[in-house]
């Protein structure tokens, strides 16, 4: 288990090396990076923003009642931006993501590789990693910062919902709230972290993707892994840059 794991970490590596001399050489390819992005950004948005919008409505109903007997209902809208804006919303929506698109596109590369449609990249001079991992990695890393900032909208908004339908909570008093306890910073460490969500979501699918050997059992197995490394990757890098930006 941990030789497969530091193997498939230094796999990852060494790709990501390899996209990034791509990428600051120029060879990208425009088409490919706008398609991708639909796919990441377009098509898997609804599912990451309900989820945020729902999160930030919990949270409001757990704490909300208890916040108002205690006199402390200025607190409520600075509670729960900070929790979606720090935490909730830029993990949320990778995960999302990364379960929507990510296993996508381990799959698909999967498929490739098992049908030889790699080795005819390589056949025809093309590098699988500038065809296929360039374009993912730069629309992961613009599309998701962009998801995360309607998340966590939509987050406070449903949170804002919440406290007026549960305990009467004036609007403008969540939103005062709202102004006084979240900072510019808390928003900036937001976006660095969906960048690093999603450049992680596109390195670690796609070199799994590569790395299929097999039939189209294995497809269905390398989708699987991926999903179950994602998860457990991004909860981690979640908990590791927590502590470096807030401690």
């Amino acid at each position: 288990m941990l030789v497969r794991t530091l193997s498939l970490l230094g796999e990852c590596s060494i790709n990501l090396k390899k996209a990034l001399f791509f990428i600051f050489q120029g060879k990208i390819s425009l088409k490919n990076t706008i398609i991708q992005s639909a796919i990441l950004g377009f098509d898997s948005a609804p599912i990451a923003l309900i989820i945020s919008m729902v999160s930030g409505a919990v949270l409001t109903l757990q704490v909300s009642k208890q916040f108002i007997l205690n006199g402390a209902d200025s607190y409520i809208g600075g509670l729960v931006a900070v929790s979606i804006i720090r935490e909730m919303a830029p993990l949320f929506v990778a995960l999302a993501v990364g379960a929507r698109a990510g296993t996508a596109i381990a799959a698909e590369i999967a498929t490739m590789k098992v049908t030889e449609q790699i080795d005819a990249l390589k056949l025809l001079k093309v590098d699988p990693i500038y065809y296929l991992v360039v374009p993912r990695l730069i629309a992961a890393t613009l599309m998701i910062p962009l998801i995360t900032i309607l998340a966590e909208f939509l987050g406070i908004v449903g949170g804002m919902i919440v406290a007026k339908a549960t305990v009467n909570l004036h609007f403008n008093r969540f939103i005062e709230s709202v102004w006084q306890y979240s900072k510019i910073y808390d928003i900036k460490v937001s976006l660095v972290k969906a960048m690093i969500f999603g450049l992680l979501i596109a390195i670690i699918c796609t070199t799994i993707g590569l790395l299929t050997k097999g039939g189209a059992k294995e497809v269905g197995r390398s989708t699987t892994r991926a999903a179950i490394w994602l998860a457990a990757i991004l909860i981690i890098s979640d908990y590791l840059l927590t502590w470096i930006f807030y401690f």
